[in-house]
């Protein structure tokens, strides 16, 4: 499987990854266009025509590694990873897309930007990026290298639905994933429920 290329992405190399949650096969892409390099962890056979639980999860440093309570992500990132654990076959894409794809210089100024009141959309906006920067064609392309037919979605966030159906990978159904709701990131989900239109009933 190693050196298979689908739109400028490149599956490198495979190896066993034991992890708290099971054993999996992690498996490494390079972007020849970004220069950034992705992982896939993957459990069990996701090669048959039964639609395989996936989750892509954007690289966020402060809440995947360091523990923030700022976001959800590392609560969403160990939800999905028990989630696959527990159906015993599943993929997770881990993207290094940072701050919605603005880096992490740029993720921590729009902090300092929250700080004095800005939510994270507008944020994002005052530095002069878009809301959200993330483009998805990465994962279609991982997704297909895989071997991956279908997917059973893990995401509260639609465009993340729309890029991929529109980048022909068949989204067979979507499984919410909320996690890790506390003082601290609520006003964060109640930004992407009112305002990135994320499907959360939690903040509701």
């Amino acid at each position: 499987m190693a050196g298979k290329t689908d739109n400028d992405i490149e599956l490198v190399v495979s190896a066993n990854l034991p992890t708290a949650f099971g054993t999996f096969r992690i498996t490494g892409f390079s972007d020849h266009v970004s220069g950034k390099e992705h992982v896939a962890l993957v459990m069990g056979d996701v090669t048959t025509d039964e639609p395989v639980l996936l989750r892509i999860h954007s690289e966020c440093l402060t809440g995947d590694t360091l523990f923030s309570l700022k976001c959800d992500c590392g609560f969403q990132l160990e939800s999905a990873l028990a989630a696959i654990s527990k159906e015993k076959r599943g993929v997770l894409l881990y993207v290094r897309q940072e701050g919605r794809g603005i880096g992490l210089i740029n993720k921590l100024r729009a902090y300092a930007l929250q700080d004095k009141g800005l939510d994270t959309y507008d944020a994002n906006v005052e530095l002069g990026f878009k809301p959200d920067e993330r483009n998805y064609g990465i994962c279609a392309s991982m997704i297909r290298l895989l071997g991956i037919k279908s997917v059973k979605l893990m995401t509260n966030n639609p465009d993340k639905i729309n890029q991929l159906e529109d980048l022909g990978i068949t989204v067979a159904a979507r499984v919410p994933l909320e996690a890790g709701l506390n003082r601290y990131n609520k006003s964060y989900l109640e930004t992407k429920l009112h305002r990135f239109k994320h499907m959360l009933t939690e903040v509701e």
